[in-house]
């Protein structure tokens, strides 16, 4: 970036791209040229910001004035007033919702605050497809020093050092898992990036690949040397076409500069990589269905032993780490596994990856130290609460994980504090719910992703999940019993011991927790056909109340099955016997005179 009086980044992630962010830097381009500022003013597209809330994104460095919500008209405004002026475009700058004050430096953003960036390092600072920003970022340095300055068996025990444990859900040690995949002898072997990202809300894995995809290629790399592979394979679903687009680039750029294909650095050292595509499978994630895949075979897991650093991709050693995994590798070797260990808690070291979503005011990608607490994500990072709303849970682990409490808030995120809870880190989901969310629905959702995810090839979890789905669909509709409340934990529990690979073992997680942490919940939609949260529509009644109506006809006029009576100015009446929970009255009435619960 040097050459440049000012530089103008703009966020290029997904979310900002479907938010017009490429309108805006074609805008600034035209507008910079007509200001004949072209030489002065570099405009770089980038990756991810984290705070997809506030996207579009614009940061002028180096100032380092931060914009949000930026549409493509701001253009003109933005270069007027702060680029030539020098006057910040206050309507356009980030306000606290405590405070509301308006802050121009991320810096001082409760977002950005207590977030430590490692693997997302960066994501929202240099241009994804131009490796020369890469570079300058102590790009492919770590891959030279390996290959110039260290044996493989050094390179491992460096990585063991740092306790850097997998990212993509299962938390193995990654040091042992090279360690192990480098001990079988074989002519070939493969380096495989697992970037099927499949929990429902999760986007971390996309990000970091649209944002920073040499880290990614040199952590392959890196792995390569340490175990003995010269291949690598990227697995990534063919819905991420944008981070796809920048692999192929970033891949092409790396062996024009020498850093993938033969002798690299001058060594004896050969890698290449190729992408394989996946369509989509939640069990893809699992690495022996995911290896299956790139075969050409149905995604199905297979038991293990042989693990895949046995016999994995054509029945050669691999490895397989995913993206948040790899990304970090480069740091970790250039600053030391002492340095990386001294991060997080005691059995997990480093920082991790969330994308935090759902009811919560800052929805994006974060990066924290392992051990700090879903209190300090959610409503600190996070911002509180929508609306002012009351927090109620938060899933972790996507679909394999549990809804935890507001009794748990105070729990430090890590691998083994989560599993005590209940829940998981899985590979990074973070989904936060509100008072008006009903916890027995939020249960059937996931089962429903599980079922329709099940690669049916192990009982349990193909006919074990759909019974389950059937059991809450009972319960939402006001026909469960508590004798079905029983059978559910029962079966829960016979499903988590009998399953093939971690989707069936884990399916039952949200189900399990929600009894455990969401109890009443469940005998209120049993005992009293009520649901709490007035989410359940086969649960809900509505009521007229005689102090609000006015007798205006609005609701018995939208009304699709004719179920409300009263005459003009007098108090209506709803037969529950022949209502059929539309809510359209609900919606129609201007007074508040219609209740539901």
């Amino acid at each position: 970036m040097a050459g440049y009086k000012m530089h103008v980044l703009i966020c290029g992630g997904t979310g900002c791209v479907a938010s017009a962010s490429d309108t805006l830097l074609s805008n600034f381009k035209k507008v910079l040229q007509e200001k004949g500022l072209e030489n002065d003013i570099q405009v770089v597209k980038t990756g991810c910001f984290g705070f997809c809330e506030k996207g579009p994104v614009v940061k002028i460095v180096p100032d380092n004035t931060f914009y949000v919500q930026v549409k493509p008209e701001h253009a003109t405004e933005i270069v007027e007033e702060h680029i030539i002026k020098g006057r910040k475009v206050e309507h356009l700058l980030y306000i606290d919702p405590e405070t509301k004050e308006r802050i121009s430096d991320s810096k001082h953003m409760d977002f950005y605050k207590k977030q430590m960036k490692i693997a997302t390092r960066n994501c929202g600072f240099i241009n994804p497809e131009n490796i020369e920003e890469y570079i300058s970022r102590d790009g492919y340095d770590a891959l030279g020093k390996a290959l110039s300055e260290m044996t493989p068996e050094a390179v491992i025990e460096e990585m063991k050092t740092s306790g850097m444990r997998g990212r993509g859900g299962g938390g193995f040690p990654t040091g042992l898992k090279w360690q192990i995949a480098r001990s079988y002898a074989s002519d070939v072997k493969y380096v495989v990036c697992n970037a099927d990202e499949g929990d429902p809300g999760a986007f971390m894995d996309r990000s970091i690949l649209e944002g920073d995809p040499h880290s990614v290629l040199e952590a392959m790399a890196i792995c390569g040397y340490a175990i003995g592979a010269e291949n690598g394979l990227i697995y990534i679903r063919a819905e991420y076409p944008l981070a796809i687009h920048r692999l192929k680039i970033a891949i092409e750029q790396a062996r024009e500069l020498g850093f993938l294909g033969k002798n690299i650095f001058g060594t004896n050292f050969s890698f290449d990589i190729e992408l394989k595509y996946g369509a989509g499978a939640f069990v893809c994630g699992e690495e022996t269905a995911l290896i299956h895949s790139m075969e050409g075979e149905r995604g199905e897991p297979t038991t293990k032993p042989p693990f895949p650093a046995e016999s994995g991709f054509w029945g050669k050693p691999t490895n397989v780490n995913n993206v948040e995994t790899l990304a970090s590798i480069p740091v970790i070797l250039l600053k030391g596994g002492a340095w990386y260990s001294s991060i997080g808690t005691e059995k997990s070291k480093g920082t991790k990856v969330f994308a935090l979503a759902g009811k919560v005011n800052n929805v994006g990608l974060i990066e924290v130290p392992m051990g700090t607490s879903l209190r300090e994500i959610i409503f600190n990072i996070g911002g509180g609460i929508k609306d002012g709303k009351k927090f109620k849970a938060v899933q972790t682990g996507g679909p394999s994980g549990g809804c935890l409490s507001e009794k748990d808030l105070d729990t430090p995120i890590d691998y083994d504090t989560l599993i005590e809870r209940g829940s998981m880190m899985g590979s990074g989901g973070m989904i936060v719910m509100d008072e008006d969310d009903c916890m027995v629905s939020i249960a059937k959702f996931y089962l429903e992703f599980t079922v329709d995810e099940s690669c049916g090839k192990c009982t349990p979890c193909r006919i074990g999940t759909k019974r389950l789905q059937e059991m809450l669909e009972k319960i939402t509709t006001g026909k469960g019993t508590m004798k079905d409340l029983e059978k559910m934990k029962y079966l829960c529990n016979v499903i988590k011991d009998t399953s093939l690979c971690g989707l069936g073992q884990s399916a039952p997680n949200p189900i399990l927790s929600t009894l455990e942490n969401f109890w009443d919940e469940y005998v209120a939609h049993v005992t009293e056909q009520r649901c709490p949260a007035g989410q359940c529509s086969a649960l809900l009644r509505y009521f007229i109340l005689p102090d609000k109506c006015i007798g205006c006809t609005a609701c018995a006029r939208v009304c699709p099955v004719t179920c409300i009576s009263g005459k003009v100015k007098e108090v209506h009446l709803i037969n529950q016997d022949t209502c059929i929970k539309c809510g359209a009255c609900y919606s129609k009435c201007r007074f508040n005179a219609i209740i539901r619960k």
